[in-house]
C-alpha cells in the first residue's frame, strides 16, 4: 500500500536521477574539447510501481544506464577516410618536397646547365686551340655535375629521411596496439557484469584505434554490434571479440598484442625492414602487405622490395627517381667519354673493372655491344699514320695471345696496317697492353704509346664504329669502360669531369689529331645531344636523348606530384564531410548540453517540491496526533 514514505522515497528517487543528469551534462561540457570523447545520455525508466487496490501507483524512477551517442559504422568510415588522408598528406608533402629539387619550369635547373655545357662545345669548336674557352667549358661542366649530384644526394637524403620515419612510426603502432590491449582488459573488467558500459574507456580506444589506422591502416574486427535506440537512432557500438589487424596479421587480439619487428642490421645501406612473428617465431615480411595509412606512403615511396644483391629498393616513387637520375647520368658519361676516346693522347686508363681476363666482355655487365672499334695513330702533325678494327662478338675476350679473339689478342697481332709492307710501323709496334691487377688490386685496361713513340710525337685515339650514322649504333666500347675519359663516374651520385681535365683544363681535345683548328670532337659533342640512346632502368628501356631522358625523370616527378595534390583533394573533400558526419552523431554540442543543464535543473527543483510537499504534510498529520 502506497504511503508517504513511498511518496518520499519517489521524491528521492527524482532528485538522484537528476542529479545524475546534471552531472552527466557537466562532464560532456567539461569534455567539450576533448579528442575523440563521445557525448554521454542519461537513460531512466519509471520503476516497478506498487501493485494496490484499485490500481498500480507509480513508485519513482529508475537510471538505468549511461550511453554514450556512438555510431560504429561512421566511425568505421571516419577512421579509414583518416588512414587515407594521413597516407595522401605525407605523400604531397614529401613529393612537393621532391619536386622542388626539379625547377625546370622556372628555366633553371640541370636542364639549364645542360644547355649551357652545349652551347659551351659550340664555342669551343669554334675556337678549338683557345686555352680560355677550355677553362670557360671545364667550369660549365662542373657546374653541370655539381648540380647533378646535388639533386640525387638531395633526393637520397629524402629517401633516407623517409626510411628512419619508418622505424619511429612502427615503433609508435607497437606502443599503440600495447596501449589498446591494456585497455581492452580495463574495459572487460569494467564491463564485466553486463550491466554498465566503460564509455570513456571505449572512447580512450577509439582515439588510437584511429591512431592506428592512421599510421597503418589497420582495422578492428569485432564480434558484434548492438543498437542505442533509447539513445539516438543512428547510436550503435560493436562489443565481443576484439582484434586489429593489418592486411589479415593480428597485431591486436583482444587483451594480447604482437609486436611489428624492424630491423636494418643486414642492410648496408639502412634500409628497413618490417616483418610479422608467427606463434612459431617465423618472421613475415610485411612490407607488401601495409598499403595504408602514413607506414603504407612510406613504403610507396621509399620502395618495397628490397633487392638481395644490391640492397637497395627496387620500386618506389623516390627510388624511381633516383633511377631515373642516374639512367640519365650513366647514358650522359657513357656516350660522352666514347665520343671523346677520339681524340689523341698517348695513354689510356680505363676505369676499375670487374671482369675476368678470359670472360666474354658481352656477358659482362658492361654496356658493351656487338661491333668493332678502330684504333688510329697519328704522328707529331696530326697525320693518320695506322689504324686497325677490333671486333667484339660473343666470345672475344680481354685478353688473350696475339692473333686470338680476344682485344690484346687483336691489338698485339703482327699485320700491316698501313699497306706499306713495313712490319715496324703497325698498332702493334706503337702500342702497349695491359690489363693486369694493380699493387692495391685494382683491375683497368690501360693502353700507352710506347716510349719510343712517345717520344716521336705519336698518339693514337679510339673511334667506333658504326653501323649507321648514329652513335648509339656503335660498341661503346671505349665510354663503357671509360677509357680516355671526358667524364669520371657511373651514376649522378659520382659525375664530375675527369679530375686531370679539371687539374689541367688547357689538355682539352677539340679535334681527333693535334693539327691546329682540328674540332672534330667538338663538332660531335654538339651532335650527340640530338641523338638517341638506350637509357636502362631497372627493366625498362627508354629509347630518347640525354634531353629526352632528363624530360622524363622531371616529368615523372612532376605528374606524379600533381596526381598525389588531385588525389588530396579528394580524400581531403571526403574526410571533411565524414568528419562533419561523425561530429554531428557524437560530439559535444554545448548549446544542446546548456539547455539539458536547465531541465535537469528544472527537473530537480521540482523534486526537491515534491519532498517539501511530504514534509509539510507529515508535519500536519503530527500536528493533529498532537
Amino acid at each position: 500500500m502506497a504511503n508517504l514514505f513511498n511518496t518520499l522515497g519517489i521524491g528521492y528517487s527524482g532528485l538522484s536521477a537528476a542529479q545524475v543528469g546534471i552531472n552527466t551534462t557537466g562532464h560532456n561540457i567539461s569534455n567539450a574539447e576533448t579528442e575523440g570523447y563521445t557525448r554521454q545520455r542519461v537513460i531512466t525508466s519509471a520503476a516497478t510501481p506498487l501493485t494496490t487496490m484499485p490500481g498500480n501507483v507509480g513508485n519513482g524512477v529508475v537510471i538505468q544506464d549511461i550511453k554514450r551517442v556512438f555510431d560504429n559504422f561512421v566511425f568505421d568510415r571516419y577512421t579509414a577516410v583518416s588512414a587515407q588522408k594521413e597516407y595522401s598528406d605525407y605523400e604531397v608533402r614529401t613529393l612537393e618536397e621532391l619536386s622542388s629539387y626539379f625547377p625546370e619550369i622556372d628555366g633553371v635547373g640541370i636542364k639549364a646547365d645542360l644547355a649551357a655545357y652545349y652551347d659551351m662545345w659550340q664555342t669551343f669548336a669554334d675556337n678549338p686551340d683557345n686555352d680560355a674557352i677550355k677553362i670557360a667549358l671545364a667550369k660549365q661542366t662542373e657546374s653541370l655535375t655539381g648540380h647533378i649530384q646535388e639533386t640525387q644526394n638531395q633526393i637520397v637524403t629524402l629517401q633516407q629521411e623517409v626510411n628512419d620515419q619508418l622505424a619511429l612510426n612502427v615503433e609508435q603502432v607497437n606502443q599503440i596496439a600495447e596501449q589498446i590491449a591494456e585497455l581492452n582488459l580495463s574495459i572487460d573488467t569494467a564491463e564485466a557484469a553486463g550491466m554498465y558500459e566503460a564509455s570513456d574507456l571505449r572512447d580512450k580506444r577509439n582515439v588510437l584505434e584511429k591512431n592506428l589506422a592512421r599510421l597503418i591502416g589497420a582495422e578492428v574486427n569485432q564480434g558484434q554490434l548492438e543498437a542505442n535506440i533509447q539513445i539516438d537512432s543512428n547510436s550503435n557500438t560493436k562489443t565481443g571479440s576484439y582484434t586489429i589487424s593489418v592486411n589479415g596479421f593480428n597485431i591486436v587480439d583482444g587483451n594480447s598484442y604482437h609486436p611489428l619487428h624492424i630491423e636494418k642490421a643486414n642492410n648496408e645501406y639502412g634500409f628497413y625492414e618490417v616483418s610479422f612473428e608467427r606463434q612459431d617465431g617465423t618472421l613475415i615480411p610485411l612490407e607488401e602487405e601495409i598499403n595504408g595509412g602514413k607506414i603504407g606512403a612510406i613504403f610507396d615511396l621509399r620502395g618495397r622490395a628490397i633487392d638481395e644483391t644490391t640492397g637497395m629498393p627496387t620500386n618506389g616513387i623516390l627510388q624511381t627517381a633516383i633511377a631515373d637520375l642516374d639512367a640519365f647520368a650513366k647514358g650522359l658519361i657513357e656516350s660522352t667519354n666514347n665520343l671523346y676516346a677520339q681524340s689523341n693522347t698517348t695513354s689510356m686508363e680505363s676505369n676499375i673493372l670487374q671482369l675476368n681476363a678470359n670472360d666474354a666482355i658481352l656477358s659482362s655487365n658492361l654496356n658493351i655491344k656487338p661491333g668493332a672499334f678502330d684504333i688510329v695513330v697519328y704522328d707529331i702533325d696530326g697525320n693518320e699514320v695506322g689504324r686497325r678494327t677490333i671486333e667484339i662478338n660473343a666470345s672475344t675476350t680481354m685478353s688473350g695471345a696475339a692473333g686470338t679473339n680476344s682485344i690484346e689478342g687483336q691489338i698485339t697481332q703482327n699485320q700491316d696496317d698501313n699497306d706499306d709492307l713495313n712490319a715496324n710501323n703497325d698498332i702493334d709496334d706503337f702500342l702497349q697492353f695491359n690489363f693486369q691487377p694493380s699493387a692495391t688490386g685494382e683491375l683497368r685496361l690501360e693502353l700507352d704509346m710506347n716510349a719510343q713513340s712517345k717520344g716521336a710525337g705519336y698518339t693514337f685515339s679510339i673511334v667506333d664504329n658504326l653501323d649507321t650514322k648514329e652513335f648509339a649504333s656503335g660498341s661503346n666500347f671505349a665510354g663503357a669502360i671509360g677509357l680516355h675519359r671526358f667524364f669520371d663516374g657511373d651514376n649522378a651520385k659520382n659525375i664530375k669531369l675527369n679530375f686531370s681535365l679539371s687539374d689541367n683544363p688547357t689538355t682539352m681535345r677539340a679535334g681527333y689529331s693535334t693539327a691546329s683548328g682540328d674540332n672534330r670532337v667538338a663538332l660531335d659533342m654538339i651532335q650527340q645531344q640530338f641523338e638517341n640512346y638506350d637509357f636502362k632502368v631497372g627493366n625498362d628501356v627508354y629509347n630518347t636523348t640525354v634531353y629526352g631522358m632528363f624530360d622524363l625523370t622531371a616529368t615523372y616527378v612532376g605528374v606524379t606530384t600533381n596526381s598525389a595534390i588531385t588525389r588530396s583533394e579528394t580524400v581531403n573533400t571526403q574526410f571533411n564531410a565524414t568528419e562533419l558526419e561523425y561530429n554531428s552523431i557524437t560530439k559535444v554540442s554545448i548549446d544542446e548540453e546548456m539547455t539539458n543543464l536547465i531541465k535537469y535543473q528544472t527537473s530537480y527543483g521540482a523534486a526537491a517540491k515534491v519532498i517539501t510537499t511530504v514534509d509539510q504534510m507529515m508535519q500536519t498529520l503530527l500536528g493533529i496526533k498532537q
